[in-house]
Order: structure tokens, then sequence, then C-alpha cells
């Protein structure tokens, strides 16, 4: 009991799918591991950076998946803004192309945008809106309530939101939680989304951990269907069967 562990982890190859797609043996292994972390590091110090020059928004990057092949790499961005990835006339994806071919030592690097529909129901996105408004000195209770709000809104089954850290400036590190709906970790079938960010705040660093339930139980769905159901009719007993008085 009380052992954690990764969500998106735990249900590999069951309802979730790797992020990294290649296969490497030896040292050839942890050379690609590595490149993946400089690819993924870059994408997002970049497009921050150059929306923090323009117009001081969050790209909104929920994941990054990697595909390789013989001499290529797929790499796909998802994101919920995905204009300001691209940039004007796609003037931020040639640059970060070009720079990535070098990271990956002169591979063909392609770049694909994949479009969150609702980012108010990815786990990331939700993690790291909580800590930005923690940077800018929102109360935390306010934002980890809105949060679960808006989420609930927006058709979750379940939303769990919880920040650790010097909460509120206080000079004790605590870590508070607020959770509605269902969430339930150890159903390997139910297809629970999680984020992580930090808050880089005056005080210290604030983790902020989310678990999102996108999709109604499957014991409830059961129920609900069990419900709708017509009764069964009753068995009437024939008259043959009963004795006589």
């Amino acid at each position: 009991m009380g052992q954690k562990v990764n969500p998106i982890g735990f249900r590999l190859a069951v309802t979730k799918d790797w992020r990294s797609k290649w296969y490497a043996t030896g040292k050839d292994y942890a050379a690609k591991l590595h490149e993946d972390l400089k690819i993924r590091k870059y994408i997002k110090d970049y497009t921050v950076k150059v929306n923090s020059e323009l117009k001081g928004t969050s790209p909104a990057i929920s994941r990054i998946t990697i595909e390789r092949a013989w001499n290529s790499v797929r790499v796909t961005i998802s994101t919920a803004r995905p204009g300001l990835v691209i940039g004007p006339k796609g003037k931020y994806i040639e640059e970060m192309s070009a720079e990535l071919t070098k990271l990956c030592g002169g591979a063909q690097v392609k770049l694909d945008i994949l479009e969150i529909r609702q980012p108010e129901l990815d786990a990331q996105l939700v993690a790291e809106n909580i800590a930005t408004q923690l940077e800018r000195r929102v109360s935390f209770r306010r934002a980890m309530k809105r949060a679960v709000q808006v989420a609930m809104d927006f058709g979750a089954d379940g939303i769990r939101v919880r920040c650790a850290g010097r909460l509120g400036g206080a000079d004790i590190a605590r870590a508070e939680q607020y959770r509605e709906g269902k969430v339930p970790l150890q159903t390997l079938r139910a297809p629970i989304d999680y984020g992580f960010a930090e808050a880089r705040t005056l005080y210290g660093l604030i983790g902020v951990k989310c678990w999102i339930n996108k999709r109604p139980d499957v014991a409830v769905a059961a129920g609900n269907r069990s419900g709708s159901r017509s009764p069964r009719p009753r068995r009437e007993r024939s008259d043959s069967g009963r004795r006589d008085a």
C-alpha cells in the first residue's frame, strides 16, 4: 500500500502508447535516448522563448511524440495553440526543423502539428495552467477549484489536483488536493490522463499534479444499460400443478 506509480507508464500497451517509438541496442540506445531528451527540451524552450517575446502567451504543448526510421525522425507536437507553434508562414517550423536536424546528427527531421480540441480535459495543460497562475500569485485554492470545476463542466467523469510546496508562502511546506468525480487509479481500463508541472515562485518550487478521468466508469455504464431494459415477465403457474384442497 502507498506505492506510487506513474499512471501513463502503468497503462502502457493497455490504453496508452509510447511517446518514443523506436528500437535500439547497446550504446546506440543511450545516444538516441539523450537525443530524445534534447529534442523535447529544445522544442519547449524555443516555443516559450519566441512567444514570450511576441505575445507573452504559452504555446500549450501537451506531449511530444518521436518516431524513428532508418535515417529519418518524425516529431509530432500535440498543442492546443497550433498557430503559436507554426508561426507566421511556418517560420518557427522551419527554424526548429533546421536545428533539430543538427541535434540528430544530420538525420531528416519532419515536424507534425496535432491540435488538441479540448485543452480543459488535458491533464498536462491543466497542470501547467495552474502552475502559471501560481507564478502570477493567484491563490492556489482558487486556481485548483477553478480547474476542477471547468474540467467537470466539459464532461470529465472525474478529476484530482494536488499541489505541494510552500503554498501561499508558508514557512512549512505542505500538500493540498481537490478531487471531484471518479478517478479509479487501479482500473487499467479507465483512461486516466496524468500531467505534472512546476511553478517557480519566489518561495521556491511548487509541484502540481493532475489526474483526469475522461470516460464514465465501466460499471456505471453497465448499470445504466441494465437499468434501461424492460422488466422480465413473471412466469405464471399452471393450475395443473396445484393441489386441490
